[in-house]
């Protein structure tokens, strides 16, 4: 059986056909697991499906390209220096990972998904929704939460399986998108779902429960269960070490652009989200480079965290997106062993260790080079507890930047002789955030 929604709130991947041919492709969110447990849902400051002023200015920096035997990509126009931003997408449509039928309970707005502080100002129609200003209400009626979304929130069946319900409330923002903004509609019903051209059980169930209130045939309910499927990302709930890696997702969005990078297990970029961030476009994600890009290199992400091991990263991807990795990584890793083997096989060799030096034999051996790769991991994975998250420099002035940042606990690295003449590892000076 194949994960559940919440066990996909990681980052964004694509299957096997599209892998191939470099389609767009998605289920993304930074990391992992969560648990559903309340709210509804809005537009969080959502702009038009054009792009935004920053994906304009990084459309210089990345293109669409085909590359041979892997298909279409985004590949870098030009040298790409580390940290810089590549590119910035705002949502077509966000939705919450969770919601229940009872009054409202979240700790963040339902417009643009900021915290809730002290205020928390009640939908006047409805008992599903509560927003953190004026602002956020006045606009959340006329687009992402109008009055008849309130109405088919209030007769929505209850669904007691969470991530059927959580697609429903889906497939009833669709609905309310095609009402409130017709063009950002059609720009959803244009991307990329794979071939959905057979409707899945669970779509056939979906429809069952939500057509009374979109009217949209089983075909495009299928349909835009697929595009939601490869294009949609997780906006996390801030970074807590008690949480023990386990952090929530506060809602879904639809990020059409961001959704075109393909998957590497060792990425050279990675995307930031600043959520409770003050302003305008605190829901657009943020992609910078985590290294320097040649010109002409592919720019991919990781779908899911890069601290994964070779077994669950091939898991996700196979049941998730149909494909399996063989990305340069992924071939040094297939023939390790995994936790419970490679365990055991230490324990034989601490024994055989133990006896050589009782008998005054000697210890060594070759150096050991299985894991080429161990770089990446010390440079740009953080070792904050219960993080792991992917460092990145801050974007570049007029020199490149000395702060590396997190993109899950967003602490802030300072990088000092990082590696030294002889290629050991120096110390850096760490910056709480």
């Amino acid at each position: 059986m194949g994960l559940s929604k919440k066990e996909k709130a990681m980052h964004h991947g694509q299957d096997e056909e599209n892998i191939a041919h470099g389609e767009p492709a998605a289920r993304k969110a930074s990391l992992l697991f969560f648990s559903h447990t309340f709210f509804f849902f809005g537009a969080g400051g959502c702009r038009s499906a054009t792009m935004s002023a920053a994906t304009t200015l990084s459309e210089s920096l990345v293109k669409l390209s085909t590359i041979p035997g892997r298909g279409r990509a985004l590949v870098a126009s030009r040298h790409i220096r580390p940290g810089e931003i590549i590119l910035s997408d705002s949502p077509l449509l966000l939705y919450p990972a969770a919601f229940t039928p009872s009054p409202p309970t979240s700790f963040f707005c339902s417009y643009c998904f900021r915290s809730l502080l002290s205020v928390r100002l009640p939908c006047p129609t409805c008992s599903f929704a509560v927003f953190c200003s004026q602002y956020c209400l006045s606009a959340a009626l006329t687009s992402s939460h109008s009055p008849s979304l309130c109405r088919s929130l209030d007769v929505l069946p209850r669904i007691r399986d969470t991530d059927l319900r959580a697609l429903a409330v889906f497939l009833l923002a669709a609905s309310n998108l095609s009402s409130t903004s017709p063009a950002d509609f059609h720009r959803l019903l244009s991307l990329d779902g794979g071939d959905s051209s057979t409707a899945q059980a669970e779509a056939v169930v979906l429809h069952s429960l939500v057509a009374p209130l979109t009217g949209f045939s089983v075909d495009v309910t299928n349909a835009l269960l697929a595009k939601d499927k490869r294009n949609a990302f997780g906006l996390m709930e801030p970074f807590r070490v008690e949480d023990a890696g386990e952090r929530k997702v506060r809602a879904y969005g639809i990020y059409p652009n961001a959704s075109l990078f393909n998957h590497d297990c060792l990425p050279n970029a990675c995307r930031f989200d600043y959520l409770d961030r003050e302003g305008n476009g605190n829901t657009d994600i943020m992609v910078r480079a985590i290294h320097d890009i040649p010109e002409g290199r592919e720019v991919c992400l990781s779908y899911f965290p890069v601290k994964w091991g070779y077994k669950e990263r091939q898991q996700r991807l196979t049941e998730d997106y149909g494909f399996r990795c063989s990305c340069d990584r992924c071939e040094v890793e297939k023939n390790w062993k995994d936790d419970a083997e490679e365990s055991m096989e230490e324990e034989e060799e601490d024994e055989g260790v133990e006896a050589m030096e009782e008998e005054g034999g000697e210890v060594g051996g070759e150096e050991n080079n299985d894991f080429p790769h161990a770089y990446f991991f010390v440079r740009y994975v953080c070792d904050q507890e219960n993080c792991g998250g992917t460092m990145a420099p801050l974007p570049p002035q007029e020199k490149p930047s000395e702060l590396m940042e997190c993109n899950v606990c967003g602490r802030l690295r300072k990088q000092v002789d990082f590696v030294g003449e002889e290629g050991d590892v120096g110390n850096d000076i760490i910056l709480d955030a």
